[in-house]
């Protein structure tokens, strides 16, 4: 029912198919194997499941077409009409491209900087077309702020404790608790405060420029746990008329689900040969946080942010 394809030059495209839903995953891990990539395409899988009736009915099937964004400047040409959804992963290294300029591993890399300008028109095509949507994690949210203008990329410090890895708390905004989809996330932890799990050397910090359309849904909670600080975690760029999120992205990982299920596909990658021990083992020290005694309540909010926006808007695709 699900068939993923990776593209690294052009003749890896597959040639349309009206009878494929075409789902675009910009992979900006530079060619890094990445647990959070195959997350995603675990989250897809599962909202095909979901409506395995409705596409056998129509004839249809899911195709994820992962696209090798930073390290091959492969860039999805949205003119071309083939993708309504986009899903942006996380990655490593400056969120400003030019910044990269030393392969020192999984944190400095080195990378070629051609890539921005078609991102920023993608980013644009789909802002601008009210059947596409985009729901990225991370670095495609650090993306999203540059290009949006509405915050830039801050190197947390000493003073900040340096890079944040682990579960953290984000305080929803107003604007959040009154949205029509978002307020929802109220019930996942204690009122606005929910918990998320982190990954970040930069803090997205807003300039005080705006942007039509954009909204402030969170922003990290400050050192006493008891307001806001100044780094914005959740931004929404736009949304359906009935007020579901349409183009939206956070500074988290939602996309990584329960410790069961994030040790399954440790292990399926490490079969395939996606991973290595070394890095099987690396990663799997991750699982003890996954149990910790807030994990229902993150993967509550986690659902809210991206696996059901997946699901959604899947199912207005099948739909229409």
């Amino acid at each position: 029912m699900v068939e993923v394809v990776r593209v690294e030059a052009p003749r890896d495209l597959p040639p349309p198919d009206e009878n494929a839903i075409d789902i675009a995953l910009l992979d900006m891990n530079c060619g890094y194997a990445n647990l959070g990539h195959d997350a995603i395409v675990a989250i897809v899988r599962d909202a095909a499941d979901e409506r395995a009736h409705d596409l056998s009915a129509a004839g249809r099937r899911v195709r994820i077409l992962s696209y090798a964004l930073r390290d091959k400047l492969m860039v999805p040409d949205h003119a071309a009409g083939r993708h309504r959804l986009y899903l942006g992963t996380g990655g490593p290294g400056h969120l400003d491209p030019r910044r990269n300029v030393a392969e020192r591993g999984t944190q400095e890399i080195s990378e070629n900087p051609a890539w921005e300008p078609h991102l920023w028109a993608l980013f644009d095509a789909i802002a601008a077309d009210p059947e596409a949507a985009l729901y990225g994690v991370c670095h495609t949210f650090g993306l999203v702020c540059r290009w949006s203008g509405v915050a830039q990329p801050v190197l947390r410090g000493p003073e900040k404790g340096g890079p944040m890895s682990g579960i953290g708390t984000n305080l929803l905004t107003q604007q959040a608790l009154r949205h029509p989809w978002f307020s929802r996330m109220a019930a996942c932890g204690s009122g606005d405060a929910v918990p998320v799990l982190d990954s970040r050397h930069y803090d997205l910090l807003p300039n005080g420029a705006s942007r039509p359309g954009a909204t402030a849904i969170a922003f990290e909670c400050d050192a006493a746990g008891t307001a806001p600080g100044a780094a914005l975690t959740m931004l929404e760029i736009a949304r359906e008329t009935d007020g579901t999120p349409r183009f939206f992205a956070v500074n988290s990982h939602p996309e990584i689900s329960d410790a069961r299920r994030v040790g399954e596909l440790l292990e399926r990658m490490l079969a395939s040969g996606t991973i290595d021990r070394a890095l099987y083992d690396q990663r799997s020290a991750i699982l003890p946080v996954l149990r910790d005694d807030r994990s229902a309540e993150r993967l509550c909010a986690g659902r809210v942010v991206f696996s059901d926006l997946v699901k959604d808007r899947l199912a207005r695709i099948v739909r229409a």
